[in-house]
């Protein structure tokens, strides 16, 4: 139409090398001077948005190898982009110039010949490798930290971007690890078949990264994590490459597979995986219930987990977490049902959750009755929390940009213990925010996975931080976060990796003889020490 500006596509999009997602979708500046206006204690002006030129970037300490120098970049812009994660403290730190080590060299081998080319001539030059997906690790995952390599190399998986196999009978494929989420989903497309692995980085995230990490999805019950999917993995590692069988299941001692998934590069580099399928639903439906008690909407949400009605999406958020999303402005915790299906309707399974949910004292919000996947919803809060479960990374970075801490983590625990947990969580973490800035802060939740034996709390964090001390106070709060999980027996990460944020708590979590033996599988596995060093063990 005349007049009408072109929209422009991912190919001609430009990524943020400091902040989430694209760079054309971030807050502009009056915008992140509204937010900022929420939050007493913060910057009257917001920072500027950060350049890579105004960085210290060294020379690269080596030279690419010769045979090899076509897939590798040295430019600053390349090497500034692939520094750090996307989580706040990294983009904290960039605002204030401040990124930490930049790799000197990026690689982007094709395919598993270069990747062991590459570790090979990385082994005999004491040059840390850290494997690069998407770059959305928001637990340190992606960066070197340290001094005991000669030098960085980032290996950028993304150019093994293929679905190499389909196989329609067994609903089943073998992937590339570096392919992105967007990609994957548009190979399986013409099949009729879909990974069904939506995790909020989808867009800017790959599959090898979820299976590094062992990545959660978007559904709240059933297959929630990568590791569900896998029937096997092929894993180069500096001894030699690991290739599983593709199999349904074996009993056949300890799986080869389950030695990789989570690993995050410490191990080997995960270059492709056979995952299990499943047909594109056809069938939707979803509705919101909203509580004034938030301790009867958990009863609520259990009593779902352990029935047999299987929700896609069964997201409870607190009070605050439904007026942040726009959810609800009542004070009503809000919880977010949804079904899907590819063999037949799902309106039954709905209407049965939510009488589940008002015999709890829930009250019915809007319902989709649309039964094909190309209808919008209907329901009001379902609308409004997923537009804000999309659009929250980057109002996030634009309260960094107001000096803010704009901060989220996540976990699992019993049933047992989850009001406990919750209750102590922002007690403690909202009586350190005061205490170290003078200021309130909120501390809100909600559940993203629910399990018939626990579920997943998920909790925010926004306080105004110490201004040019964003970071360290930061980290401060998650020190406290953490100790509250350890003592209610709740994991330090339920799907966002150890990384090196998460290292503490991980390490009294995890069993001795279980490190000993981690110990030891890296130390055969990488003899040199050279992959992702600082993650998971030394």
């Amino acid at each position: 139409m005349p007049g009408t500006t072109p929209q422009p596509t991912s190919a001609t999009r430009t990524r943020s090398w400091w902040g989430w997602g694209w760079a054309d979708a971030h807050p502009d500046d009056a915008e992140c001077a509204a937010m900022g206006a929420l939050i007493p204690g913060t910057l009257a002006h917001p920072l500027p948005v950060p350049r890579v030129r105004d960085l210290a970037v060294e020379r690269p300490a080596v030279e690419p190898p010769a045979g090899l120098a076509h897939l590798v970049a040295t430019g600053p812009e390349e090497r500034a982009a692939h520094a750090m994660g996307k989580a706040y403290r990294d983009v904290a730190r960039a605002l204030r110039g401040r990124p930490g080590r930049i790799p000197d060299l990026v690689a982007r081998p094709t395919d598993e010949r270069e990747v062991a080319d590459l570790l090979d001539w990385a082994g005999e030059r004491q040059v840390a490798v850290v494997p690069y997906g998407g770059g959305s690790s928001v637990s340190g995952g992606v960066e070197y930290r340290g001094d005991a390599h000669r030098a960085v190399l980032s290996l950028d998986l993304t150019a093994m971007d293929r679905v190499l196999e389909v196989d329609a009978v067994g609903r089943a494929a073998r992937i590339q690890a570096g392919t992105l989420g967007p990609s994957l989903e548009d190979q399986l497309r013409p099949h009729g078949l879909t990974l069904r692995h939506f995790p909020q980085s989808f867009e800017f995230s790959t599959l090898g990264g979820w299976l590094a990490t062992r990545a959660g999805g978007h559904y709240a019950t059933g297959r929630t994590h990568i590791d569900d999917f896998v029937q096997s993995l092929r894993v180069v590692t500096p001894a030699g490459t690991s290739a599983s069988w593709r199999l349904p299941a074996s009993g056949a001692g300890p799986s080869p597979d389950r030695l990789f998934l989570g690993s995050e590069g410490a191990l080997g580099i995960i270059t492709e995986a056979w995952v299990r399928l499943q047909e594109r639903p056809t069938h939707k439906a979803s509705a919101s219930l909203a509580f004034t008690d938030f301790h009867a909407a958990l009863e609520a949400v259990r009593a779902i987990a352990q029935s047999d009605l299987s929700p896609a999406n069964c997201r409870l958020l607190d009070a605050g977490e439904a007026a942040l999303s726009g959810a609800s402005h009542d004070g009503s915790a809000v919880l977010v049902l949804g079904f899907e299906s590819a063999d037949g309707p799902v309106t039954a399974r709905l209407g049965q959750a939510v009488d589940l949910a008002r015999s709890h004292g829930g009250r019915r919000g809007g319902v989709d009755g649309a039964e094909t996947a190309e209808t919008a919803d209907t329901d009001a809060a379902v609308g409004a929390w997923r537009s804000a479960f999309l659009r929250m990374p980057y109002l996030r970075d634009g309260l960094a940009r107001m000096g803010a801490v704009a901060e989220t983590f996540e976990t699992a625990a019993t049933w047992d213990r989850i009001p406990g947990l919750i209750e102590a969580v922002r007690t403690e973490v909202g009586q350190a925010a005061l205490k170290a800035s003078g200021h309130p802060a909120t501390v809100n939740c909600r559940l993203t996975h629910v399990y018939p034996d626990g579920a997943a709390p998920y909790f925010t964090v926004l306080a105004a931080g110490r201004p040019g001390d964003e970071v360290a106070f930061w980290d401060d709060l998650k020190a406290v976060a953490s100790d509250v999980l350890h003592r209610h027996r709740a994991t330090i990460t339920h799907h966002h990796a150890v990384g090196r944020d998460h290292r503490p708590g991980y390490d009294r979590q995890r069993p001795d003889p279980f490190a000993l033996a981690l110990r030891a599988a890296k130390g055969a596995l990488d003899p040199r020490g050279i992959l992702n060093p600082g993650v998971l063990v030394d």
